[in-house]
């Protein structure tokens, strides 16, 4: 795939899963500081995503881990992530998530999305598009961004 960096890559990733959540951005950061905030999946995840209370990692040096998600009611949920320098894809049985960085200029270039798995979940994922899709995008973005500041 030559030619095509990490945010092509997960652009390609959400037309395939028809991505309800899809949004890219430049940010006036530079890639290192905005990608430790995506990087620290435990520490950052659940101020990105309301929903989520904890997110655990197994550790080690891996690229490919097992993760544990508990949403705000204390559901929890199995993910395998995939975590390497500008990339990061996490699913579980029932979600897709996907971020991906790259340096632009003085800045970064960053993308996330996000999808339901079951092809039975298909109207809830058009409905939610339409819905709210684009706006849960844009504040995903804008919060990465400003954590990233505090950095």
């Amino acid at each position: 795939m030559s030619g095509v960096d990490s945010v092509d890559r997960l652009r390609i990733v959400a037309a395939g899963l028809r991505a309800p959540l899809y949004a890219e951005a430049h940010i006036e950061l530079p890639y290192a500081q905005v990608w430790a905030v995506v990087a620290d999946l435990e520490g950052e995840l659940p101020h990105l995503l309301s929903f989520v209370r904890e997110f655990r990692v197994a550790s080690g040096d891996s690229a490919r881990k097992a993760a544990v998600a508990v949403d705000a009611v204390g559901l929890r949920g199995d993910f395998d992530v995939r975590l390497s320098p500008g990339w990061c894809l996490m699913q579980s049985r029932l979600v897709t998530m996907g971020m991906a960085a790259v340096e632009e200029g003085d800045g970064t270039r960053f993308a996330v999305c996000g999808a339901l798995r079951p092809a039975a979940l298909g109207p809830v994922q058009r409905a939610y598009r339409r819905v709210l899709g684009a706006r849960r995008a844009r504040a995903f973005l804008s919060e990465v961004e400003r954590r990233a500041a505090l950095r």
